[in-house]
């Protein structure tokens, strides 16, 4: 009896840090299930941004990159982009490329906060401000890649291994 005290301990132990998820690895969905939004590492500690995530629209496939860079005042200030070339680009190409802009925030507990550090536990929900209202205007929309219109907020569904 003893030595099953021990072992259901044991597993306790190790069952709590697998349940907490890093933001860096983090999947989130809407509520209607038609897209999901997965965060990966950015690689680099001399990147001028905090966070990569790719966002999959799940009926086309399609998935658009996005990224979070640290502004000021402190905000978490994200960009979603569809087809945007790599290198050198001006501000008229990567604003033709960018299908939403503004800032993502953290959501635990009724407070709205900055999106936790890469490493750092993942948020509960995200709230991607004007998200779905941007998306319906693009040119996404238009082509047929988008027909469902998201949520603004997102919950974390997920975390990838």
């Amino acid at each position: 009896m003893r030595a099953v005290l021990v072992l259901a301990g044991l597993l306790a132990a190790t069952a709590a840090p697998a349940a907490e998820c890093r933001q860096d690895r983090a999947i989130y969905a809407d509520r209607d299930g038609g897209y999901e939004l997965t965060f990966e590492p950015v690689g680099s500690k001399a990147a001028a941004t905090s966070h990569h995530f790719k966002l999959k629209i799940l009926a086309s496939g399609l998935v658009l990159d996005g990224i979070v860079m640290p502004g000021d005042p402190e905000r978490s200030n994200g960009m979603v982009m569809h087809n945007c070339r790599e290198g050198d680009v001006t501000g008229e190409e990567i604003a033709a490329c960018t299908v939403w802009e503004g800032v993502i925030y953290a959501l635990d507990g009724g407070d709205a906060a900055l999106l936790p550090d890469e490493g750092g536990k993942a948020a509960k929900s995200l709230l991607l401000a004007g998200f779905g209202a941007s998306l319906r205007y693009s040119t996404l929309w238009e082509e047929g890649k988008a027909s469902v219109v998201p949520w603004d907020v997102l919950k974390k569904k997920g975390c990838a291994a």
